[in-house]
């Protein structure tokens, strides 16, 4: 009788179930334990559900900034000096059932992905046993919510159990007033003053969906700027566009308390200030999911932040154990968990693998403009670890752009001198998310600017700022040296 590899996996988010399809393609008998219904926070509570809602701000914003300029005129019978300045509203009762409708349906079709491909999906809570047996094997115990335990046997071990928002003592959520990003779905009405508590790509791309939704917004951002770990120049006209637009941005203000006053919440800054909003959003980080499910007594060895250590093909300091996703610390993005688990079962099934190399990881901010960037940065570059060269060209100066009423915005690319190899660039505009992916190209398969220039575009198109800023770099002294 054939032998077939037993592969146990904590967690069915985007680490989870990705690596589950890839071992069951390879033969394997896979079993995914998860408690909250596949795709995980990633689809439930967190980048499936924001960029829906986000994606009803963006056409409020597109309206409500470009309708006139673009000559676009709302019939009304309302006598045009008593209409009142926003001409479209937002029914966010709706917007959020939408939101999770299709969150819900995202996750069943994951499943029945999962199930299809041969894969059997446990509702319970995982947890690795201590030890190995004498074959190397492993025991992982699922708790079904009703108590009822059952025991399985794994060759290998994925934990991707995933991350949950991290709070404050003093600013607790209570899911009415105060809230974190995973209970903003449960609004039927539009907050009208809303205080966004952290400036990170969490609190700035709500912060901007409820502005544009038509809340009055403060975000308060304990550090100089807005999206710190991100671009300096693209953080800084994102910054631009959101006090342009009526937001409060409060820097240098870090939150110490939010508390209920009424029906208004009431937030406490480390220096005394005090501001009144009707709701608060707390968006301070995540901590990783990494307690009471037996790892320490495993022998799998944690960060002090309680992230799992794993090496570049996914592998725990536990053999057999490998760990995928936000639980890692590594990126916190579905596209770098689901390559961790990807990883991690082409590697224990002794498949082809390319361990993770994190200088080719795309990432995007989904505000409005969007800020997408890849590779070397330009923290990287001002930092001396590595020589590049550097362009910066404004959509301004895009025919598109003009065409289509987009102010703000740019492109960047980073190459090696004389090479003239494309390390890294940033792209800020509506879909920078798109734009971004033939930079990615470039990064991950050694393009040089000269082949970016080359390569044909089309007129008009903001795809054509990525071919000129490439013939910049191209015809400057060194660039093609």
């Amino acid at each position: 009788m054939e032998y077939v590899t037993r592969i146990v996996i904590i967690g069915g988010g985007p680490g989870g179930y990705e690596a589950a399809l890839v071992a069951a393609s390879l033969g394997a008998e896979v079993t995914v334990v998860d408690c909250d219904g596949l795709g995980g926070a990633s689809v439930l509570t967190d980048c499936v559900p924001s960029k829906t809602l986000i994606a009803t701000a963006e056409v409020m914003t597109t309206f409500d900034s470009s309708y006139e300029e673009l000559g676009i005129i709302v019939e009304d019978d309302t006598p045009y000096n008593e209409r009142p300045a926003r001409v479209v509203g937002v029914d966010l009762g709706k917007v959020n059932r939408r939101v999770k409708r299709l969150a819900l349906a995202q996750s069943h079709d994951i499943t029945a992905s999962v199930t299809r491909a041969g894969g059997r999906v446990m509702r319970g809570r995982g947890r690795l046993e201590p030890g190995q047996a004498p074959d190397g094997s492993r025991k992982v115990t699922v708790t079904a919510a009703d108590g009822t335990t059952e025991g399985l046997i794994a060759d290998a071990v994925l934990i991707a159990t995933g991350a949950h928002p991290r709070e404050i003592p003093d600013a607790l959520p209570d899911g009415e007033r105060i809230l974190n990003w995973t209970q903003v779905y449960d609004l039927d009405e539009l907050p009208e003053e809303l205080i966004v508590v952290g400036s990170g790509v969490t609190g700035a791309e709500f912060a901007g969906a409820y502005q544009a939704l038509g809340s009055r917004v403060t975000l308060v951002s304990s550090r100089d700027r807005v999206l710190p770990g991100e671009d300096p120049d693209a953080a800084a006209v994102l910054e631009d566009v959101f006090r342009r637009r009526g937001m409060n941005v409060m820097a240098r203000s870090r939150a110490q308390s939010a508390k209920r006053v009424g029906d208004r919440v009431e937030v406490t800054l480390a220096d005394g200030r005090t501001i009144s909003g009707t709701h608060c959003l707390m968006a301070v980080g995540s901590i990783p999911n990494t307690e009471g499910i037996g790892l320490e007594g495993a022998g799998v060895k944690l960060k002090d932040s309680g992230h799992i250590w794993t090496d570049k093909v996914s592998r725990t300091s536990a053999p057999g154990v490998y760990a995928a996703g936000d639980c890692t610390g590594v990126f916190a993005l579905a596209s770098v968990a689901a390559m961790q688990g990807r990883i991690a079962m082409y590697h224990f099934l002794g498949d082809a693998v390319t361990p993770l190399n994190l200088k080719t990881v795309s990432a995007n901010v989904f505000t409005d403009p969007e800020i997408a960037t890849v590779g070397y940065s330009q923290a990287d570059v001002d930092g001396g670890k590595i020589d590049a060269r550097v362009v910066k060209l404004p959509l301004l100066r895009n025919p598109r752009a003009k065409m289509q009423g987009i102010r703000d915005g740019f492109v960047k690319l980073f190459c090696r001198p004389g090479t003239g190899i494309v390390v890294g660039g940033v792209v800020v505009s509506p879909r920078a998310s798109e734009l971004i992916h033939p930079i990615s190209l470039a990064v991950d398969n050694n393009l040089t600017v000269e082949q970016i220039a080359s390569a044909f575009t089309v007129y008009p198109s903001l795809s054509g700022s990525l071919a000129e800023v490439a013939r910049q770099l191209h015809t400057r002294k060194g660039a093609g040296e």
